[in-house]
């Protein structure tokens, strides 16, 4: 797909002299001067990618880094989807950061990867405003979750490096003189947002802690809510309430370079090699995972017969549900109904042999018509195609949310698709109520639906059936229905372990 003769390489721009559209990428290197440059920029783990990358990557690398660092940006997009608090998302996201995109380290790949899956990114999101408030809004919460993953001293050691002229420090002396005033603003904040519980504690943290005094309006969001001392037009902010100046510098000035890359966006266009791979990466910016999961697991208690039984059943994801209501009340599906369903059911752990039993027996008794024979001589392969037995023996993998919404959707009488996408608001409302959500959790489904966040209207109707009553240890975005089956039963055999 990609051709890289030296001819080719010989005659193509170097994108370097644009702002925001820099280095060549075609072979991978690594040079001393680039191991200085990004040990200048990371001096104190943080960035704020001021300074185009430099070196070359290989495309390799530069699809990989892009799709790691969108896979986390994408579950942050999702956090907030879902209404998470900022420590719940902290909770979530620093195990994706530790296994895609390690930051908190000296590890020179880490630091190019980092750096270049950024400025990739801007590339791919700078091309509409809707992408590049999406794009601003994750990375400022990226961030933070990093900011607060350092250390004091890092911390410390990266506010310094920034050399922002409203990061003023006032005097010990300002200090004394407003000492009052001061303790009293932040005394409830020490006490809720830091624990500090105990009037010494509270009045020895606040000995040592430093203010910054800049401009009202650039912290208006912490006046509004009384959280900063106000005096002559000028706000006085508590050092550990520093990052919410940071973030919004780091929002405004990617705001802009998003433009400027936007800008020079054309540039790119002759370059036949890295235009395919962005826009794969630009439309795939929704709630959805780039990689399918392995279900091929095999569970005992998985068999025609207990397929409908209402220990299995209620683990299943309401597209699942749908399907299995159809099939039983009208003893058939058509193709992608029985395609969808087939592979979820192989997906749960339904065996080969038991899924002949369970479709033969659901296309032919009780009312079926079908005769057996008749549904050996027109399905009986199709099945078992499904399972690698038959034709070129393809071991097929069960459908992704992904590939469910890319199908067309179901006409009358087809249970396919997503019902958080095909169901009219009432139906889905009627089938919530049900599952007993409340009037505000129902809403706030329908909101996601409204917003064309299936999979995030399905992870929230996930959380709300099995919040509750027990903890949810996986709260990442489920993007999977076989996902979603495999956290319920989990977390239902859990339940039966501890009730013994």
């Amino acid at each position: 797909m990609f051709r890289q003769t030296k001819k080719r390489v010989t005659s193509r721009r170097n994108f370097s002299e644009a702002d925001g559209v820099s280095g060549s990428v075609i072979l991978g290197s690594t040079s001393e001067g680039e191991k200085k440059l990004y040990d200048t920029i990371y001096s104190s783990k943080l960035s704020f990618y001021e300074l185009p990358p430099q070196g070359e990557i290989t495309l390799d690398q530069f699809e990989i880094w892009a799709i790691d660092r969108l896979k986390i940006l994408l579950e942050i997009e999702s956090c907030v989807s879902r209404n998470k608090t900022m420590k719940e998302i902290e909770v979530i996201i620093k195990p994706h950061l530790a296994k895609l995109m390690p930051f908190n380290t000296d590890k020179f790949e880490d630091r190019k990867k980092d750096y270049y899956s950024h400025f990739i990114l801007r590339l791919c999101f700078c091309r509409s405003n809707e992408l590049r408030e999406k794009f601003v809004r994750a990375e400022t919460l990226l961030f933070k979750i990093r900011f607060n993953m350092l250390t004091s001293n890092d911390q410390t050691k990266f506010v310094q490096s920034l050399n922002l002229p409203s990061l003023q420090f006032i005097s010990d002396e300002e200090k004394r003189d407003l000492s009052q005033q001061l303790y009293q603003t932040i005394s409830s904040q020490l006490q809720f947002q830091l624990n500090l519980s105990d009037e010494n504690q509270r009045q020895s943290y606040f000995k040592q802690e430093k203010f910054i005094k800049l401009p009202f309006e650039n912290v208006i969001e912490l006046v509004g809510t009384r959280q900063v001392f106000l005096k002559g037009g000028y706000a006085y902010l508590p050092q550990f309430q520093q990052l919410n100046l940071i973030s919004g510098e780091f929002s405004t000035r990617l705001a802009h370079e998003l433009g400027t890359t936007y800008r020079n966006l054309p540039h790119l266009n002759e370059d036949d090699r890295l235009m395919p791979i962005l826009h794969h990466l630009s439309s795939g910016y929704t709630i959805s995972d780039f990689e399918q999961g392995e279900f091929d697991k095999q569970d005992g208690d998985i068999n025609a017969k207990t397929v409908y039984s209402t220990e299995i059943s209620q683990n299943y994801p309401l597209c699942a549900k749908n399907l299995l209501k159809g099939l039983k009340s009208s003893h058939h599906l058509r193709y992608n109904g029985r395609q969808q369903l087939s592979f979820f059911l192989k997906g749960i752990g339904l065996s080969a042999d038991e899924a002949m039993k369970f479709w033969t027996d659901a296309f032919t008794s009780n009312g079926g018509h079908l005769s057996v024979d008749k549904f050996n001589k027109e399905y009986r392969y199709s099945f078992r195609h499904n399972y690698g037995l038959e034709g070129t023996r393809i071991n097929y993998k069960p459908w992704d949310c992904r590939t469910i919404l890319s199908k067309p959707r179901p006409a009358r009488g087809e249970f396919h698709g997503c019902p958080y996408r095909d169901w009219n608001a009432e139906t889905l409302s009627l089938e919530l109520n049900a599952m007993k959500l409340t009037k505000t959790q129902v809403t706030s489904v329908l909101d996601s639906c409204h917003r064309t966040e299936y999979t995030v209207a399905c992870t929230q109707v996930f959380e709300y059936t099995h919040g509750s009553s027990r903890k949810v240890d996986d709260q990442t975005h489920i993007t999977h229905p076989n996902l979603y089956f495999e956290r319920s039963r989990q977390l239902q055999k859990e339940a039966k372990q501890h009730s013994v």
